[in-house]
């Protein structure tokens, strides 16, 4: 599955256009190495993707061509999600 699909569908992302631009600017990884909104993502694949403040890592535990909001989850395991500042300390 192409990763600006995976994306949307899991809904990590709201847009695959939005995935596409993310991924086409370098701010995502998948397995260590740059990659671009064509990239193909397969189960086991840990994916870091880098949004403004906040860096979050999953892990692929399913593809699936079309989600529910309920299953949409069930796609990835979050592995860390980090944040470059934290702002809720102030």
């Amino acid at each position: 599955m192409r990763l600006d699909k995976f994306l949307k569908v899991s809904r990590i992302v709201k847009r695959r256009a939005v995935a596409k631009e993310i991924a086409d600017k370098g701010r995502i990884t998948i397995n260590g190495r740059p990659a671009k909104s064509s990239s193909e993502v397969h189960v086991g694949d840990e994916v870091q993707i880098t949004f403004g403040n906040k860096t979050l890592t999953v892990k692929v535990s399913q593809l699936l061509d079309t989600t529910k909001k309920d299953d949409a989850a069930n796609m990835y395991e979050i592995l860390s999600e980090k944040y470059a500042q934290d702002f809720k300390q102030e």
